[in-house]
C-alpha cells in the first residue's frame, strides 16, 4: 500500500530526546511552511485564471450584469427542481472529477493535473495537505475555510435567514440537543476553547426550525426534496457540525456550510433511522471481505461486524476519532471527493491495525479505542485500496450517503 513516511526528514542517530523532538518540531514547521507556499501559489493562479476568464466571457458572451446572473439561475437548486436533477447533484462529487480516484493507476503522488479550478484544489487536496490556520491567507483567512466554502458552493450566506431561525428560540428537539452538546469532541481542550456549547446547540437549533414542518424557511430556495428526506436532529448530527463551527470563521458560515454538507452530501446519514448510516456499515463489510479477506474472515470468526465495531466511525465520518486537526485533513479529503469515501477510509484503518488484529484473540479491545488519525496515511492508503472495487460495487458506494433508491425500504 502506498504510504507517505513520517520519518523522511529525521536523523538516523539522536544525542538527546530534547534534540529528536527540536528537529521534529522543526521538520514539521518547515513541512507546514512548504504547503502553505504551495497552496497560496495555487490561489494566485486560481485568481488570476478567474480574472481573465471573468473578463473574456463579460466581453465576448454577455453585456454587463449579464453572465453573473444567468450563472446564478442556471444553478439555482429549490423545490422546483425534479427529482432526477436534485439527486445528479448530490454526493459532494460531479460527474467531471468521478474519475480522479478510480483510475487503475491512480496514487496519492501522480494524480492528473488539471485546469479546472475545483479539480485541482481536489488535486491538490490529496497531494499537499491544508495549512494549519497560524497560515492565513494575504485575506486574513484560513486556506481551509475558503476550501471548504468552494467545495460545497457557498456563495451567499443568508444572515438574515440564519438571524431569523435563531430568534425563534428553543426547537422542538432542544432537550435531545442539550443532551449531546457536552459531550462533543469533550476530550479536545482546543475545540472546547475555540468553539462554545451555545454555539454548538444555537446552529443545531437553527437546523432543526429550517425543517420543521409547518414553518415557511426565508431560506427556502435551498431546501431540496422535502418529500423525500426529513430533517431534524438525530443522533451524532452534533458530531457532524463541530468541525465546521471550529473551522469557518463565523457561525453563520458554518450554518450554511453544514445545511449544504448535511442537505447535499450526506441526507441518509441523518435520517430518523439513519438510513444511510447503516448502508455503509454493510457496506463497509462488503468491501473489507473484498480486499481482505483473511482480516475479514478474522473479525466475522469473533462475531465482529462493521454495525458492532464501526458504527461511530461511519455515522460521524471518522470525527469521533482524535486528534481533530487529522479529522479536519480527513475531511479536506471527503468534502473534496465525496462522503461515500469515508468507508473506504475505515477499511485503510483497519488495513493500518491489520498486523495487531489478527495477533489478537479480542480485537474488539483494539477497535474499542483506535489509534490516533493519521490523515495522510489514511488518504495513501484509500486511494490505493480504491482502484480495487468493482465498478458496480463503488457506485453503490457513491449512492449511499444521498440517493434514496440505495436504501431498501427507504421510499
Amino acid at each position: 500500500m502506498a504510504e507517505m513516511s513520517t520519518s523522511s526528514f529525521s536523523s538516523p542517530e539522536t544525542s538527546t530526546v530534547d534534540s529528536s523532538m527540536s528537529r521534529n518540531t522543526s521538520s514539521s514547521e518547515d513541512a507546514a511552511g512548504t504547503h502553505a507556499k504551495e497552496w497560496k501559489r495555487l490561489f494566485e493562479q486560481m485568481q488570476t485564471h478567474s480574472s481573465s476568464s471573468s473578463a473574456t466571457r463579460t466581453s465576448r458572451i454577455a453585456g454587463p450584469g449579464e453572465a453573473s446572473a444567468s450563472n446564478r439561475n442556471s444553478s439555482s437548486r429549490g423545490r422546483g427542481s425534479t427529482r432526477a436533477a436534485a439527486i445528479s447533484t448530490r454526493g459532494g462529487r460531479n460527474q467531471t472529477t468521478r474519475r480522479l480516484l478510480d483510475s487503475p493507476g491512480s496514487t496519492s503522488s501522480n494524480l492528473p493535473a488539471t485546469s479546472d479550478p475545483l479539480s485541482r484544489i481536489r488535486h491538490k487536496i490529496v497531494t499537499t495537505p491544508l495549512p494549519p490556520d497560524s497560515s492565513l491567507t494575504p485575506t486574513g483567512t484560513t486556506y481551509r475555510s475558503i476550501v471548504w466554502k468552494l467545495l460545497l458552493d457557498i456563495r451567499d450566506l443568508h444572515i438574515s435567514s440564519y438571524l431569523s431561525l435563531v430568534a425563534k428560540g428553543r426547537s422542538p428537539s432542544h432537550e435531545k440537543i442539550r443532551n449531546d452538546t457536552f459531550r462533543t469532541l469533550a476530550t479536545d481542550q482546543g475545540f472546547k476553547e475555540r468553539v462554545k456549547e451555545e454555539k454548538l446547540i444555537r446552529l443545531l437549533d437553527a437546523f432543526v426550525w429550517k425543517f420543521n414542518r409547518g414553518e415557511d424557511s426565508a431560506d427556502e430556495a435551498e431546501e431540496v426534496e422535502a418529500g423525500v428526506y426529513e430533517f431534524s436532529y438525530v443522533q451524532g448530527m452534533n458530531v457532524l457540525a463541530a468541525p465546521f463551527l471550529y473551522t469557518l470563521q463565523s457561525e453563520v458560515e458554518a450554518f450554511r456550510c453544514f445545511s449544504r454538507f448535511i442537505e447535499y452530501c450526506c441526507p441518509l446519514y441523518v435520517q430518523p433511522t439513519l438510513a444511510g448510516v447503516h448502508r455503509g456499515l454493510q457496506l463497509l463489510d462488503r468491501c473489507l471481505e473484498l480486499l481482505d479477506p483473511l482480516l475479514y474472515t478474522h473479525l466475522r470468526s469473533k462475531n465482529l461486524s462493521a454495525e458492532i465495531y464501526a458504527f461511530p466511525s461511519v455515522m460521524t465520518l471518522c470525527a469521533c476519532t482524535p486528534p481533530l486537526p487529522e479529522v479536519l485533513q480527513l475531511w479536506d479529503f471527503l468534502l473534496a471527493f465525496g462522503v461515500h469515501f469515508n468507508v473506504l477510509c475505515i477499511v485503510a484503518q483497519l488495513h493500518i491495525m491489520r498486523l495487531g488484529l489478527l495477533e489478537s484473540s479480542s480485537p474488539m479491545k483494539l477497535l474499542r479505542n483506535l489509534p490516533a488519525l493519521d490523515a495522510r496515511k489514511i488518504i495513501n492508503v484509500t486511494v490505493t485500496l480504491a482502484r480495487d472495487i468493482p465498478a458496480d460495487l463503488f457506485e453503490e458506494l457513491i449512492k449511499h450517503p444521498y440517493h434514496p433508491d440505495s436504501v431498501v425500504g427507504f421510499t
